[in-house]
C-alpha cells in the first residue's frame, strides 16, 4: 500500500492523541458525561457503543485543527464530542440497516439491543448533539454542522439506492463517500479554523484537508473489507459484499477482471451473496483493484497534506498530515 509521501514515518494512533494532550482526555470525558440519560436503556446501548470505542479519528482532527489554527478558548474540545456523537449515531443506525453483528470486534448494539433501541438510540445522540451546539452559541458552528448532518443523510440514501447495482460508476461512489464519510471530517477540520477566526483561505484549506483525509479513510476502509482479517479490521471481513454494497476495489475489478470474473463480481453484488467470496477476492487482487483503491487513497493523503501549506508550521500542523498519513497506513 503506497504512503504518502514525507521524510517520516507514519506516527502511530497513540503518537497523535499525545499530541492533543490535555485536551484528548477533556473530550473523552466530556463524552461519557454528556451520554447520562435518566432512561436506562439509553444509557446501557450508548455506553456500549461508546465504551468500545473506537480510533475517533474525527474529534482527534478537530482538536489537531483549532491549536494548529491557533484557538486559544476550549470551545473545539465541545466540537470534537459533537462530530464523535454525530458520528456514532450514524454508526448505530448503519448496522440496523445493514444488519451488523460485529463491529469494532464486539457485537453492534442491534445485536444485543434490538434494532428498535439502536434507532431510537441514535436518535438520542443526534440531539444531543444539538444541544451542545446550542451551548456552544455559534450560528456559523451551527449551520455547518447542521449542514453535514442531512449531507451525511443523503449520503445514507444514496448508497441504499445503489445497494445491489453493478453499474455504479466510480464517480457515483466517489460522490456516496464524500457525503457518508468525508464531509464530517470536512466539517469537523473546518470548524477548527472558525473557532479560531482565521481568513477565509485557511477555512477553505482545512475544509479541502478534511474532505480528503476522510475519502482516503474510506477508502483504505473498502480495501480492508477485502484484504484484512476480521480480528485486525473488527468487523466480518466481506461485510460490505453481502450487503450487496459496490465500493472501488470492486468498481474496478468490473472494469478490469476477466469476462468470467466480472459475471462472478456482477451476480454477487446482485444477489448480496458471499459464497464466491474467495474468488473475488482473488480477482480483485489480481486485476489490481485492491492497487488501485490504496493509490486513490494516497492520493487522497497527499492532497490533504498539501493542504495545510495555507497553515502556519506547527507540531498540531505536523500532527494533521500524521493524521493523514496514519488514515492510509492503518491495518484497522
Amino acid at each position: 500500500m503506497p504512503l504518502v509521501q514525507t521524510d517520516q514515518p507514519a506516527p502511530t494512533l497513540e503518537d497523535l492523541r499525545a499530541l492533543a494532550g490535555r485536551e484528548w482526555s477533556e473530550v473523552n470525558r466530556l463524552i461519557f458525561r454528556r451520554l447520562g440519560s435518566d432512561v436506562a436503556l439509553v444509557n446501557q446501548v450508548a455506553h456500549h457503543i461508546i465504551h468500545h470505542g473506537g480510533k475517533r479519528l474525527r474529534p482527534l482532527a478537530v482538536l489537531l485543527a483549532a491549536r494548529a489554527c491557533g484557538a486559544e478558548k476550549d470551545s473545539h474540545i465541545a466540537v470534537a464530542a459533537i462530530i464523535e456523537f454525530i458520528h456514532t449515531a450514524t454508526l448505530l443506525h448503519d448496522d440496523v440497516v445493514d444488519n451488523s453483528g460485529l463491529r469494532r470486534g464486539q457485537q453492534t448494539a442491534n445485536s444485543l439491543f434490538g434494532n428498535e433501541a439502536s434507532v431510537l438510540v441514535g436518535d438520542f445522540l443526534y440531539s444531543r448533539a444539538f444541544q451542545i451546539m446550542v451551548e456552544i452559541g455559534d450560528l456559523r458552528i451551527l449551520e455547518v454542522l447542521a449542514n453535514a448532518t442531512n449531507t451525511i443523510a443523503e449520503g445514507e440514501v444514496l448508497q441504499l439506492m445503489s445497494r445491489n447495482n453493478p453499474d455504479i460508476s466510480e464517480a457515483d461512489y466517489m460522490e456516496v463517500i464524500y457525503r457518508k464519510t468525508a464531509k464530517l471530517f470536512e466539517a469537523g477540520t473546518r470548524i477548527g479554523a472558525i473557532l479560531a477566526q482565521r481568513d477565509e483561505r485557511t477555512e477553505i484549506a482545512l475544509v479541502n484537508y478534511g474532505r480528503h483525509l476522510g475519502r482516503a479513510f474510506q477508502l483504505i476502509d473498502d480495501v480492508l473489507d477485502y484484504d484484512a482479517s476480521p480480528e485486525e479490521f473488527g468487523k466480518n471481513i466481506g461485510d460490505d459484499l453481502a450487503d450487496g454494497k459496490i465500493t472501488l476495489p470492486l468498481i474496478y475489478a468490473l472494469s478490469h477482471g476477466s469476462a468470467a470474473e466480472r459475471h462472478m463480481i456482477r451476480e454477487a453484488i446482485e444477489s448480496g451473496s458471499t459464497q464466491n467470496f474467495t474468488s473475488i477476492q482473488l480477482a480483485i487482487e489480481t486485476s489490481g483493484g485492491l492497487r488501485y483503491t490504496a493509490e486513490r487513497a494516497s492520493d487522497d493523503a497527499n492532497e490533504a497534506i498539501r493542504a495545510l501549506d495555507h497553515l502556519p508550521p506547527s507540531k498540531f500542523r505536523d500532527g494533521l498530515a500524521g493524521l493523514a498519513q496514519f488514515a492510509i497506513s492503518r491495518r484497522y
